[in-house]
């Protein structure tokens, strides 16, 4: 039975973790959106869609790496230093 209650706030908090994560995204996307605009005319050496394409590659052999490897726990989501994990 506690198993279950376990799960039952595992998943709650995955699922509230999502959301926040969904809606800054979002929000942050919406702020940001004229001055991409704005940068993608200025653009004319395609610098910018370069740089897209390679970190498009960099973070689908990321999340490759991370779906063979282990899973992270609330507290490496909740880390400021989640973002260094790479250097290790």
């Amino acid at each position: 039975m506690q198993t279950l209650a376990v799960d039952i706030a595992s998943t709650f908090v995955d699922d509230a973790t999502a959301l926040v994560t969904g809606s800054g995204r979002a929000l942050l996307r919406f702020a940001t959106g004229p001055i991409d605009r704005i940068a993608n005319a200025c653009d004319i050496a395609g610098v910018l869609t370069e740089r897209r394409a390679t970190f498009r590659m960099w973070r689908a052999n990321r999340d490759r790496a991370r779906h063979e490897g282990r899973r992270i726990s609330l507290l490496g989501r909740l880390s400021p230093f989640r973002r260094l994990a790479h250097l290790t």
